[in-house]
């Protein structure tokens, strides 16, 4: 199996760690009853290390490169052929990434334009939908997600958002919270009440929103970290052209489950194994020479490519405790949580491949990442000692460590909490009674919710 190969390794020596990705790609070749076939894997794999071996030119501006990796599919070879993708199934994807890095070639862009908003249009978009908008996606741009608001972040059905029907427009109004990158975003993914005369959760609808104009302020938020990558959003007046509604009016909570699931995948442990698919909150300057922007991998300083793993074991050489029994069974112990959690992270993929929706497994694996966040942390702060207390360019990784310490409460808390996540363990896996919930046929206009209250009574 998987593991037990990556687990031989492990005990081998330091010299031979692979990361998830590359570990999962020799496997497929090797192994008859892995989920794919060796003659498919092997194909996959030499196509693609062949297209990167042909293609890669660091000389390349950054937004030449995305240009090439859109056009080609691989760039989002899960996506569709006829949508900038090449139709392989989510368990194909290792084996590019694989050969993306044995080149040395940069990723495709990241964040939640093509994490969450590029896949939802692909669920619930119409054409002209996924026409106009997943070009840019593919090609760099930046969106956000307007979902939680001050009074509605774990309930988010509760939202007070309002948006009104004015002839062949939507106007909006209300607050959204802890936007990531709305202050550089182009578009935002948006969830608003457009009826408050029917329970909370049917009164929803899903819309794209041109963040660039007059009725929407951006406000940063500055983090325990120094950066400012959340913010607040005030809606005053905005507007939304109905063209950009997605799915059937009222259909929104519906919608926002798609995009969701897809958060708490990219959330969630299964995702830290690959590359190419985790947050970016930066604008790219896609002029930039692209070989410029490929992470040096062999500086002790720098950040590796290849997940936590890969930075874990960075961090392990760089203070040579490669030889310690301790720091070793902790490694052994990081890299079985994240093929653990790669494995639950294939089962919800395969849910979708059978045409369902993702289902309770990514509640298990955003749990998962939880766990195995606070782990690493622990680890590496144990692995290099006082010089955990040095900060910026100073401290290990050039800081990068300090990202993940300091960042490792936010697992918890985005993408719905760890309690919510036990909730929907609890009520939809292990059968357990669910919450007393009196609101959930009452009219929303009826209930006590943040500032709201109730028209009747």
């Amino acid at each position: 199996m998987p593991v037990a190969v990556a687990s031989a390794r492990i005990q081998a020596g330091w010299a031979h760690l692979v990361t998830i990705d590359e570990t999962y790609a020799i496997v497929c070749l090797m192994i008859e009853d892995d989920a794919v076939p060796i003659d498919d894997a092997s194909g996959i794999a030499a196509a693609a290390r062949g297209w990167f071996e042909a293609n890669w030119d660091p000389d390349l501006t950054l937004g030449e490169w995305w240009d090439r990796l859109a056009e080609s599919g691989y760039g989002f070879p899960t996506w569709p052929s006829d949508r900038y993708g090449l139709g392989l199934d989510r368990h194909d994807l290792p084996l590019v990434n694989a050969a993306r890095r044995a080149v040395g070639a940069l990723g495709p862009p990241a964040g939640i334009a093509p994490s969450l908003a590029g896949p939802t249009l692909l669920a619930h978009g119409t054409a002209e939908q996924q026409d106009r908008f997943l070009p840019g996606i593919v090609h760099g741009e930046v969106w956000c997600q307007l979902f939680s608001e001050p009074g509605s972040g774990s309930d988010l059905a509760s939202l007070q958002t309002r948006a009104v029907r004015d002839g062949d427009q939507w106007i909006v109004n209300g607050q959204k919270v802890w936007t990531s990158g709305a202050h550089i975003a182009r578009y935002g993914i948006l969830i608003a009440r457009t009826d408050p005369s029917v329970p909370k959760h049917r009164g929803l609808t899903y819309f794209v929103i041109d963040m660039d104009q007059r009725g929407i302020e951006v406000r940063p938020i500055r983090e325990i970290t120094g950066r400012a990558i959340f913010n607040e959003v005030f809606l005053t007046d905005a507007v939304v052209p109905v063209e950009n509604t997605i799915d059937a009016v009222g259909a929104g909570w519906g919608v926002a489950l798609t995009t969701l699931a897809n958060e708490r995948t990219m959330l969630g442990a299964g995702s830290f194994g690959s590359s190419g698919s985790s947050m970016s909150i930066t604008k790219p300057d896609l002029g930039a020479r692209v070989g410029d922007l490929v992470r040096d991998t062999d500086s002790m300083t720098a950040t590796p490519s290849g997940g936590v793993g890969a930075l874990l074991r960075a961090l392990v050489e760089q203070y040579g405790r490669g030889d310690d029994p301790l720091i070793r069974q902790e490694y052994a112990t990081i890299h079985s949580l994240l093929e653990i959690a790669r494995y639950t992270d294939l089962r919800s993929k395969a849910a979708v491949e059978r045409g369902g929706r993702p289902g309770p497994e990514v509640s298990v694996g955003k749990l998962a990442a939880s766990h195995l966040l606070r782990t690493l942390r622990e680890t590496m702060y144990r692995v290099c000692g006082a010089d955990a207390t040095l900060w910026g360019d100073d401290a290990p990784l050039g800081g990068r460590m300090h990202d993940i310490g300091l960042s490792s409460y936010l697992i918890s808390i985005g993408g719905g909490t760890d309690q919510i996540q036990r909730n929907i363990i609890g009520e939809r896996v292990l059968g357990l009674p669910g919450e007393p919930r009196v609101d959930k046929d009452v009219a929303f206009h009826d209930l006590l919710v943040g500032t709201q209250r109730p028209l009747s009574g």
